[in-house]
């Protein structure tokens, strides 16, 4: 990675954030990717965030300042928490006064968000913002009837416009995610930006977990990401029991969440509790040994605005299955490295798994096309974008002109 600013000049840089690090999230994932590759580029980089407690502290982690803004939890979600807005305004003044930075990045509209772009509108001082959201994933969290969620869906996307309306510029992770905020009434600068991924973290893994030789038995089918209700992984566990292959399936899900009892529970009563393993919270290097030993990665998600761990999976040279919803498709170029299916046709994820995993040569095939088509994700590129980005930012007065991403970051 590169250890030079873009333009040679060191900037001092917030990055606003309701998740970070140890919380799993794709937006956590995300901010911590762009704030420390963003420190290791030569600038003065500030995570604001929630805190795991009450407490107000302030750490240096991976060459970044990270402010942790006390917060309270909530019974909606064992790791959601919130912090009261007059506390997150107090606050946010308080840390952009004492850092004084050239330029704002948030990643939420919610709590610390908030009273981040509000301080830095108060102050002058140029502001960017990402989207990372949609309604289905607070819809996961606060149990709203479904004869409510179209109501509720209206409020919360009025609720982000009003407040991302006050950036220089939006982004969000792909076309798909900036026309989803077009279609809901954003009517301001919007450009899509990857969110990028060190693509050789996880090819290096991959490469040395297979030149050991793979497993030509089994096939492990992977899944990364929370255990909650807009994932539909209940669609996978499905597909899998309808799973007619010769060869013997092992399918591995990391990560925990609101349904993982439930989980499995229902593999359980469809007889393949053994054949599934629930890995949990892994760490760094437990995740980077299950990309490297999977043969198929699926996302069965109707609520993705890109799926930074099938980009993690597509890495690691691994042929993917996922649903033809939200981001996904940018993803895939279909029967290269993998196929989409209807989002909640189960029947149809089953035969699109046993497309891939039929024979070792289409895994690897299929694999290899991965690996291509995930490189112009690379993380160097995105923080040369979001560097420019930034630098219009500060020289603006208010609204910048929409810029045309790169090609390779706007899919």
């Amino acid at each position: 990675m590169s250890s030079q600013p873009f333009g040679g000049d060191r900037l001092r840089i917030v990055i606003g954030a309701v998740m970070y690090p140890p919380e799993v999230s794709g937006a956590a994932n995300f901010g911590h990717r762009l704030a420390v590759g963003l420190a290791r580029r030569g600038h003065d980089v500030h995570v604001i965030c929630h805190s795991l407690d009450r407490r107000e502290t302030t750490t240096v982690e991976d060459g970044v300042t990270v402010h942790r803004v006390a917060s309270y939890r909530t019974p909606a979600h064992p790791t959601f928490r919130v912090c009261p807005p007059w506390r997150a305004t107090a606050v946010a003044g308080r840390l952009l006064d004492e850092i004084k930075p050239d330029v704002v990045h948030v990643q939420s509209h919610f709590f610390i968000g908030r009273g981040l772009i509000n301080a830095a509108r108060k102050r002058g001082i140029g502001l960017l913002a990402t989207n990372h959201f949609m309604p289905e994933n607070i819809f996961g969290y606060v149990r709203i009837p479904r004869s409510l969620q179209k109501a509720g869906a209206r409020v919360l996307w009025h609720y982000l416009i009003k407040h991302y309306r006050k950036a220089q510029l939006v982004t969000a992770p792909t076309p798909r995610a900036v026309q989803l905020l077009q279609d809901n009434g954003f009517d301001r600068p919007a450009t899509p930006v990857s969110c990028g991924i060190d693509v050789d973290r996880y090819r290096r893994r991959a490469a040395e977990h297979r030149s050991s030789g793979r497993d030509d038995e089994t096939r492990h089918i992977l899944f990364v990401g929370r255990l909650d209700e807009e994932k539909h992984i209940d669609d996978l566990l499905r597909a899998v029991a309808l799973l007619r292959t010769e060869a013997p399936v092992r399918l591995e899900i990391v990560g925990d969440g609101s349904c993982r009892q439930w989980l499995g529970e229902l593999a359980a009563e469809l007889g393949i509790a053994e054949q599934v393993h629930f890995a949990g919270l892994v760490d760094d290097d437990e995740l980077l040994d299950a990309y490297a030993r999977a043969d198929l990665f699926c996302m069965p998600s109707i609520a993705e605005l890109q799926s930074l761990a099938t980009m993690e999976a597509m890495s690691a040279g691994t042929p993917v299955v996922l649903a033809n919803a939200m981001a996904l498709p940018h993803l895939v170029e279909f029967g290269e490295n993998g196929w989409l299916y209807p989002p909640r046709d189960v029947h149809a994820l089953s035969h699109a798994i046993e497309d891939v995993i039929g024979d070792r040569e289409t895994i690897e095939k299929m694999g290899a096309a991965s690996e291509r088509l995930v490189a112009k994700h690379d993380i160097d590129a995105v923080l040369a974008r979001f560097e420019s980005i930034y630098r219009q930012a500060i020289s603006a007065d208010d609204e910048i002109a929409p810029v045309e991403a790169p090609t390779e970051l706007a899919s």
